[in-house]
Formats: structure tokens, sequence, C-alpha cells
């Protein structure tokens, strides 16, 4: 335990550490729910758009941090050749990536607190009586997007290139999934692209929470296919996962 206490805080460290790192994982989502939540003035469902706003950029975050940052993480510790020095140190390796999962995780419970608040002060939006349940689904999205991010990480091959690749997938999957805004709007191909990504079903679920007084249980497919896409991930990342630099 002391031993993995200590590389989560050595991983803290290394990220506040990190302008680029905080700005793009923890300070973006912040700035885009505030930049919408002055853009979008209206309503949904009988209710100020901030409501689902609110809950709806957290759930963008959860994805950016537990999905965008891990992956871009792991692939740049593995391309300077950290993850192959942490084969030689006492440390196990699965406590590694408990311990750099674990930091990512704080950064999000930190940012969500963040945005919660921010919602609540600024834009008066109407948090859900049963707490409970949207943390349980946050809690379910971290899993999902964490195991997707080391997926991710043992697929993307550079440093380089892992910034694009994950901007490529994050950004539009928001989009599509209500991250940034409801769909009620969007063409029917649109939609039928949605239906397929995780971050749609943490929307559904999050908004029947807030909107409907849904309790995380009453959404058994959408719970369902959140596990499955963390599952995914993590199958992806043990058959692929590689522990030395791919560039070189």
């Amino acid at each position: 335990m002391r031993l993995i206490l200590h590389q989560l805080r050595w991983d803290q460290l290394v990220f506040w550490r990190n302008r680029e790192s905080a700005v793009f994982v923890f300070l973006f989502p912040i700035l885009l729910f505030l930049l919408l939540s002055t853009v979008y003035d209206g309503d949904y469902r009988g209710r100020p758009s901030t409501d689902y706003l609110t809950v709806a950029l957290v759930a963008y975050g959860v994805a950016n941090t537990a999905f965008g940052g891990l992956a871009i993480i792991l692939v740049i510790r593995r391309e300077l050749g950290l993850l192959k020095r942490v084969l030689s140190t006492p440390l196990p390796a699965a406590l590694y990536l408990a311990s750099v999962v674990g930091s990512l995780l704080l950064v999000f419970a930190a940012q969500a607190v963040v945005i919660l608040t921010l919602g609540k002060t600024l834009y008066d939006a109407n948090l859900p009586s049963d707490l409970a349940s949207l943390l349980l689904a946050y809690a379910l999205a971290a899993f999902c997007f964490a195991g997707m991010g080391v997926g991710a990480a043992a697929l993307i091959r550079s440093a380089d290139g892992a910034s694009a690749v994950v901007n490529v997938v994050v950004l539009p999957m928001t989009f599509l999934s209500g991250g940034f805004g409801p769909t009620r709007d969007f063409p029917e191909f649109l939609n039928a692209i949605a239906d397929v990504l995780p971050l749609t079903y943490l929307i559904d679920i999050v908004v029947g929470i807030v909107y409907e007084g849904k309790a995380i249980w009453d959404d058994p497919t959408a719970v369902a296919v959140l596990a499955a896409w963390g599952i995914a991930g993590i199958l992806v990342a043990v058959w692929r996962f590689d522990w030395q630099p791919r560039e070189r």
C-alpha cells in the first residue's frame, strides 16, 4: 500500500507540473462548460439548459480525462522508455498502471466537483436529489473510459500521434453523443452513429437521473453497454499492451 501511495503522489506531482496536461485534461472541460453555458440560454425538457450542460460536461470530462489523458500519458511514457524502466524496479507493473489510472481519476473527481459547483453557483443548475446514482454513473463511466484509454494506448504507435488520435475520437464522440448540447435535431444518420458510442449511454443515464428522477439501475441496457466498452478496452490492452518503445 505504501508503495502505490508513493507512486500515486509522484503521478500527481508530474501531472500538475506539466502545464500542457493540466490545461488539456483538467481545465479544458471546465472552460467548455463556462463557454457553452453562456451561449445556450434556452431550456431542455422544460428546465434550463444549464441543468443539462452541467452533467453532460462532467460526462465529457470523464471521457477526456480517463480515456484521452490516460492514452496520451501511457503512450508518451512508453515511447520515452519510462514504462520499460518500471519493469526493472521493485514496483509491480500492475500497481504502476493502477497508480496512473488512479491519479487521473483523482483529476477527474476534482474537475467534476468544479463543474458541478460552478453550475450550481453561477447558473443555479438544479442537481438531482439522488446524487448517489449520479456518482455511481460517473464511477461506471470512469471504469469504461479508463479501460478504453489503456486499450487505445496499446493500439497507438507513436507519441507524436497520440494527441491527434485522442482528439479525433473524443471530440466527435462528445458532439454526436450530446456532450456539448442536446441532439434532438440531429439527422438520423448521425443519431445512428451515436447509438454505438459509450458516451451516448452515459449521457442517457445522467439525463434520466436529472430530468426524470431515475436511478442508475433503471437503465440496465446503458449500464451494460458502458461496462462492455470498458471490458473490451481492457481485453485489447491484455492482448496488445507493450512496455517497450515502438518507434525506436
